[in-house]
């Protein structure tokens, strides 16, 4: 079968590069190898899919090459894809931070893309598995074969949109990485981001038993920062910060953590001094309960603040606001929402995806080496790259 354009993998920026291409009247095959559709955008933000965020924007991603994502993202904005969702009258509400959320199911998203590509005359095949490719340069313009289980295709140009590693149990795959190593570009090792961090054995008596307890924190790592929710587990630690600050974090490094944002330990507790009261009385009103005890427990503060002295009060003070803890590892790509690393983006256009030295073939969304922070980014980086190659295939 002849195509113009050959799109793999029918995620968020698979069938938005889809959409985008049939609409500019390209003839449009679009292959997925799950029987279930936009599994990833169905299980996204519990369910209600945090599709974008307001404050998007270039400092909110990393890579190697930071100013990769700024043109795509300049191009195709969060008020644009906010217009299409409006248009199918999707309902959405603001969560926090900027991060928009379908006041229904995820479902709604996947529908919306699904019609998109129906109605600009995107060719499906879903269930399909790809068996190999080949760029064919006998006919004197390169073609791309795709043969497949279910027959044999060929385009001009090729996209690949099949996702990093994050999620195994509902398809991910290296398919991508291979794709791009066979045409001689460079992959930036990939490793798990938005993940939860584990404790060593150690620190794991000793903290363990506080899981389900949140609270308040600000978490530092590599010259990330961010303050949100920290959530012990069973395990480790998660929550909104810690798996902001998992995708800076590398194995053997530190993380500082302040349990006391917005408050000056050193001044409470110089405050208290003369107080017969015992410290985890005191941190109590500040922290969980259980918290502050295991908290005490763990450093030996047994005694009452006025028989400590002013350089062990300063000491708790320090320990307070700059926790540091070095995680044995992350949970890995089951826990993981996305993947860092990919593609690497010196081998692409930045205007349109396309490898520079291998003309047809294009890489957008998640499988590139650009990761969104936590809150809509990965997604507004699915619409962004997938718009930029649909409008360039």
């Amino acid at each position: 079968m002849e195509s113009d354009v050959i799109v793999i993998g029918a995620g968020a920026a698979g069938m938005m590069c889809a959409a985008q291409a049939g609409r500019r009247g390209r003839r449009v095959l679009l292959l997925e190898h799950s029987a279930k559709l936009g599994e990833k955008i169905r299980i996204s933000g519990g369910g209600r899919c945090n599709f974008t965020n307001l404050h998007c924007n270039a400092v909110n991603f990393l890579s190697q090459n930071p100013d990769f994502c700024r043109s795509a993202l300049a191009r195709y904005t969060p008020r644009h894809f906010i217009a299409l969702v409006e248009r199918y009258r999707i309902a959405w509400h603001e969560k926090k931070l900027g991060q928009l959320f379908c006041d229904g199911p995820s479902q709604q998203i996947i529908a919306m893309l699904k019609v998109e590509c129906d109605e600009t005359g995107v060719d499906w095949r879903m269930p399909c598995k790809v068996l190999a490719i080949t760029r064919d340069t006998s006919a004197g313009e390169p073609a791309y074969v795709v043969r497949t289980d279910a027959g044999e295709h060929r385009s001009r140009s090729l996209v690949i949109a099949t996702g990093g590693l994050s999620v195994p149990k509902i398809g991910a795959t290296p398919f991508g990485y291979r794709v791009a190593e066979q045409f001689g570009l460079p992959v930036v090792a990939p490793r798990p981001g938005l993940v939860p961090l584990s404790f060593d054995p150690q620190t794991l008596s000793q903290f363990g038993e506080l899981a389900g307890v949140a609270v308040d924190a600000e978490v530092a790592c590599n010259g990330g920062r961010f303050r949100e929710n920290l959530l012990f587990t069973h395990r480790g630690l998660s929550g909104p910060t810690i798996l902001q600050i998992s995708s800076y974090w590398r194995g053997g490094d530190w993380i500082d953590i302040d349990l006391l944002p917005d408050r000056d330990a050193a001044a409470l507790l110089s405050a208290a001094h003369s107080s017969r009261a015992l410290p985890a009385t005191l941190f109590a009103e500040w922290l969980p309960k259980r918290l502050a005890q295991r908290w005490c427990e763990v450093n030996d503060l047994a005694r009452p603040l006025n028989q400590l002295t002013a350089k062990a009060v300063r000491a708790i003070a320090e320990g307070l606001q700059r926790w540091r803890v070095q995680p044995s590892g992350t949970l890995g790509y089951n826990k993981a929402e996305v993947t860092l690393g990919g593609v690497d983006t010196t081998s692409l256009s930045s205007k349109t995806m396309e490898a520079k030295a291998v003309p047809g073939l294009y890489f957008v969304g998640e499988v590139v080496d650009v990761t969104g922070h936590l809150g809509g980014f990965n997604f507004q980086w699915a619409w962004a790259s997938g718009h930029a190659a649909g409008q360039a295939v």
